[in-house]
Order: structure tokens, then C-alpha cells, then sequence
């Protein structure tokens, strides 16, 4: 008896369909095509994305969207608010090539860079930006609010006076760096008037820059300056949607290129040709990938080892973190080849 004629009737009738050789076929197509096995890792380090800066980290526990975060910082280990001009500086000293900042409106049309668009969480400060003019605005102490032990001790009051900057600030403070602006609202009037301001740039600035934000506001954005990187969580549910349903064949569709994707980690593995085709695939669409911690929920990072031991092997997009201060050197020891990044004394 042939080896054959021992296979189960229905297998071998199986093994003879044509349909069954053609499925065989796709399948195989689909995973040598998108299989990172045989394709090179990216060459060079990843980048590290600073959020906020080198910024005072709190405790996530429980958090909602009106959760003051300052009342549940951790003990300082540095001097360095979030979004001003020294913590960015730090953030690149420490080894950053990407700072994230966030945008508010004033009451006179021009941009504040702060996070909250309340001012009591943090501020000795009361209402919203859009009550102040940037003048008014930069008068607060952004330091007033911060306490490590429920309210005993409050180490930055009075050493936050006048450090909020306002966005141009920060634009003629670097530049030739990098940096990833959020839009806090939904208001497509944001939108518009960032727009009109960052249209006065020339292109290769405008190429170190990316914007996030509301849908309605990066809508509006996109159509004054459809060259300019952009991303809301509409347009990065239509990229990856898109993606998902033709990416297998090696397609990319219009929607992923020229933007920027902020990947969650626990959806990655998910994506075809994840970690090394897929990155090589958006870069020569001239699209960011940007890997943030967990399911992407309230700005997770990569912040200690443990986090950075998650990630593939020879991964080169770019990594989120909120701790620059810790993440930027064990980059360096993971990657000799590094340039060597400027320390910094506390």
C-alpha cells in the first residue's frame, strides 16, 4: 500500500482540488510577503520621541481625562517642567530628537504652549488659556500646583513664573529641531489659525515638524498644508483600516503616506509585515512610525527597561517615552553605534 493511499479519503481529495493548491498559494504569498524573517531590520538607532519634555511624572493609576496630574506627581527627580523652553532643552541634551509639545489658544490668537486647557490644575490661575492673553498668560506660575504628598509640600511654587512659552518661542528657540506639536482641541478655528502660522515657514522647517490633535482642527490643518505631517484619531483609523485591508499584498494606500502613525504596542504585532517591512514600507511613504506603550491610552511611554525589553529586535521607528532621562541611555548601551548623548547634572 502507497504512502498516498494511507491519507484519509477526504485528504486525499482535498490535496487534488485546485482550489486547495490556490488557497496554499495565497497563504503563502501572504506570509512571505509580509514575513519580517527575511528582510533586514532598518538601518540606524530608533529615535526617541520626548513627551512633553524631560517633564515630572505621575501616577497613572486610575486616571481619567479630568484628572489633575500635578496633585499626583512623583517625588521630583529633576527641576524641569513640562512643555517650557528648558525642560525641551534638557530633552535633547538628554538624548532626544523628537520633543512633543502641546498648543493652547489665547484670548489674543496666538498659542501658549501648556498642556491643560484649564489653568487650576497647575497655575495660580483660574479659567481656561482662551480667558488671557499670551501676556496675561505668561505672568502664572506653571509650577504653582504641583505636590508629591497630597498637598503637604508644593516643591515648584513660585519657580514657575513666567516660564510658559508661547509657541513662536519655542519655534525661534530650536530652530533646526524636530518636534511633534498636539492640538488640544477640537476646534477646527485652531486649525486654521496654526495654519496661517506655520504656513510662514519655509518647506525644510516645516519638514522637521508633525501635528496632531482633533479631528475638525487636522482637518482643517491637512487642507492648508497637505504637504505638512499630520494626524488626528480619524485619519489614523482610516490608515490603518485602509492598510489592513490591502497591506498583505504589499500596497500602500494613499492614506499612509506622508503622515504619521502613533502605534499602540498591544496592536503592532497585528499589522502586516510588523516590525521590519511595515516600518520599511511607511518610510518610503514618507510616513512616521511612532510605537507608545500598552493599548495607547493616556500617553503610556516607554520608561524603563522592562518597557524597552518589549520591543523587537533592531527596532528603528521611533519610541515614545516620558522619561528621556532613563530611556536615551539604555538606547546608547543597546546601540554602541550611537552618538554620544550629553549628560545631564541635577
Amino acid at each position: 500500500m502507497s504512502a498516498f493511499s494511507s491519507i484519509p479519503r477526504f485528504a486525499r481529495k482535498m490535496v487534488k482540488s485546485k482550489r486547495f493548491w490556490g488557497i496554499l498559494v495565497v497563504l503563502m504569498f501572504i506570509y512571505f510577503n509580509n514575513s519580517s524573517l527575511f528582510i533586514k531590520p532598518q538601518a540606524g538607532d530608533p529615535l526617541l520621541l520626548a513627551h512633553r519634555g524631560l517633564a515630572q511624572t505621575f501616577d497613572t493609576t486610575n486616571l481619567t481625562n479630568e484628572t489633575c496630574t500635578a496633585k499626583q506627581m512623583y517625588t521630583p527627580e529633576h527641576p524641569y517642567l513640562e512643555n517650557t523652553i528648558s525642560s525641551m532643552q534638557a530633552a535633547f541634551e538628554a538624548g532626544a530628537d523628537i520633543v512633543e509639545f502641546d498648543v493652547q489658544l489665547t484670548r489674543d490668537g496666538k498659542f501658549a504652549v501648556f498642556h491643560d486647557w484649564k489653568l487650576d490644575c497647575r497655575t495660580n490661575g483660574s479659567g481656561t488659556t482662551r480667558d488671557y492673553s499670551l501676556e496675561e498668560l505668561k505672568a502664572l506660575d506653571i509650577g504653582y500646583g504641583y505636590t508629591a504628598d497630597g498637598g503637604k509640600t508644593y516643591p515648584f511654587r513660585g519657580k514657575g513664573l513666567g516660564l510658559m512659552p508661547s509657541l513662536d518661542e519655542v519655534l525661534t528657540a530650536f530652530p533646526d529641531r524636530s518636534f511633534l506639536i498636539h492640538i488640544k482641541s477640537n476646534d477646527p478655528k485652531e486649525g486654521r489659525l496654526l495654519g496661517n502660522r506655520l504656513a510662514t515657514l519655509p518647506a525644510e522647517r516645516l519638514d522637521l515638524l508633525t501635528v496632531y490633535g482633533g479631528d475638525k482642527p487636522i482637518a482643517a490643518l491637512h487642507d492648508m498644508l497637505p504637504g505638512l505631517r499630520t494626524m488626528s484619531r480619524e485619519s489614523l483609523k482610516s490608515t490603518l483600516l485602509s492598510y489592513m485591508a490591502v497591506g498583505w499584498t504589499g500596497f500602500v494606500p494613499d492614506a499612509c503616506k506622508q503622515t504619521q502613525l502613533h502605534i499602540p504596542e498591544k496592536i503592532a504585532p497585528y499589522l502586516w509585515g510588523w516590525p521590519n517591512r511595515f516600518l520599511k514600507r511607511m518610510e518610503q511613504a514618507g510616513t512616521r512610525v511612532v510605537i507608545v506603550g500598552g493599548s495607547g491610552d493616556f500617553s503610556r511611554g516607554f520608561d524603563t527597561t522592562e518597557d524597552i525589553d518589549r520591543l523587537p529586535s533592531g527596532f528603528a521607528g521611533i519610541i515614545w517615552t516620558n522619561r528621556i532621562d532613563r530611556i536615551a541611555p539604555l538606547i546608547k548601551q543597546r546601540t554602541p553605534s550611537s552618538t554620544p548623548y550629553t549628560s545631564i547634572n541635577f
